[in-house]
């Protein structure tokens, strides 16, 4: 906020004419114009219109908002106090990193088990099965197919552990 006119908030991002403290000004409504690195603001709704060309955003409007009616005001806005710290622990006797457990033991990348879920996108097969054939898909496919992934992918676990390796490979694949 280093601004030589005691009446200047901030600059048109357009025209870089100044907005004045309390003044009404203009900011676009699509999130990447709002964040604190880009912060977008316009004196005009005309100088607003003008950045459309350079962002191309799909659907954008302006909104309206009142700048700050004094300097100390924008900086309580501009400095937000933080919240302090929560306070590390630290625990002497914790489990190592690689912990050995049976591979069947480990959950999922999501947080959850994955031996009962479905693995295949519903509406791909759909449209895999429509494309080849005409035919249609029934829901209660999916069980049984994501039952043959997992089979497979256990076995390519199983190649990719005999080989030292903690990647799965094309290569490990059984072929069919």
């Amino acid at each position: 906020m280093t601004l030589s006119d005691d009446r200047t908030w901030k600059r048109c991002s357009s025209c870089k004419e100044p907005i004045e403290f309390g003044v009404l000004y203009w900011v676009c409504n699509v999130s990447t114009c709002n964040r604190n690195r880009t912060a977008l603001q316009f004196c005009t709704v005309s100088c607003w219109d003008e950045h459309l060309p350079i962002a191309r955003h799909r659907e954008s409007w302006a909104e309206e908002r009142h700048a700050p009616a004094t300097r100390e005001a924008a900086e309580r806005v501009a400095k937000p106090k933080e919240a302090p710290r929560p306070k590390r622990r630290i625990v002497a006797d914790a489990k190592p990193a690689r912990a050995a457990e049976p591979a069947a033991a480990k959950p999922a990348a999501t947080g959850t088990t994955a031996s009962n879920e479905v693995l295949i996108v519903a509406s791909r097969l759909k449209d895999f099965v429509r494309y080849e054939s005409g035919f249609n898909t029934s829901d209660r496919v999916l069980e049984p197919l994501s039952e043959i992934v997992r089979r497979v992918c256990r076995q390519a676990i199983a190649n990719a552990e005999r080989d030292g390796r903690k990647t799965i490979l094309d290569r490990d694949i059984p072929k069919s």
